[in-house]
């Protein structure tokens, strides 16, 4: 069985743990039933897949694609452990510019579903991590773009949970990321 939990503050978010049954051989989890996701969260089917690999101190994000590109997300880490975090960003939320995180690991088998106009990123805690996400919209550059992660309007603090700044990995693309107040003006 899979569970849905929707975020109690960030409408149309969800925390989705499935139940998983172990023994001597591993275990087994049922992760996605598309039927009960189309009921319970969204009826958009997947269009992509991605997969990415990273290590210790890898901050990616925040992303997000604007306007007709836009993506929803179904997240979740396969191997190791990440801090997962997003950002509410769609224009008329009573919780625009607000940020929250989720711990995503091998072990909890938790996934997350971002609705689109949420910018999104994640910090890798293990040595290695593996991250697979699943997306309804394909990837357009021209509409994609970045906020930065140290945006002082945010407030994130990255450093409590146990990297600290100056162990960060940030590809250039992530560190030339605009600002919230910069990123709220582009609306007008």
């Amino acid at each position: 069985m899979i569970h849905y939990q929707a975020d109690p503050d960030l409408a149309g978010v969800y925390l989705i743990e499935p139940d998983c049954y172990g023994d001597a051989r591993g275990y087994f989890a049922e992760t996605y039933r598309a039927a009960d996701f189309a009921a319970t969260v969204s009826p958009r089917p997947w269009v992509q897949e991605n997969e990415s690999s990273s290590v210790r101190g890898v901050l990616r994000g925040l992303h997000l694609q604007r306007g007709e590109a836009s993506q929803a997300k179904l997240v979740r880490c396969v191997v190791g452990e990440i801090i997962d975090l997003i950002v509410d960003l769609r224009r008329d939320s009573a919780t625009y510019g607000q940020w929250r995180s989720y711990h995503l690991s091998e072990t909890n088998h938790r996934q997350l579903y971002i609705p689109r106009e949420f910018a999104h990123g994640f910090l890798v805690l293990s040595e290695q991590a593996k991250f697979l996400y699943k997306v309804d919209n394909g990837y357009a550059p021209s509409s994609e773009l970045c906020i930065r992660y140290d945006d002082p309007q945010l407030a994130i603090p990255w450093e409590s949970w146990g990297i600290a700044p100056e162990e960060l990995i940030l590809s250039d693309k992530d560190l030339r990321g605009i600002s919230i107040a910069d990123y709220t003006a582009s609306l007008s």
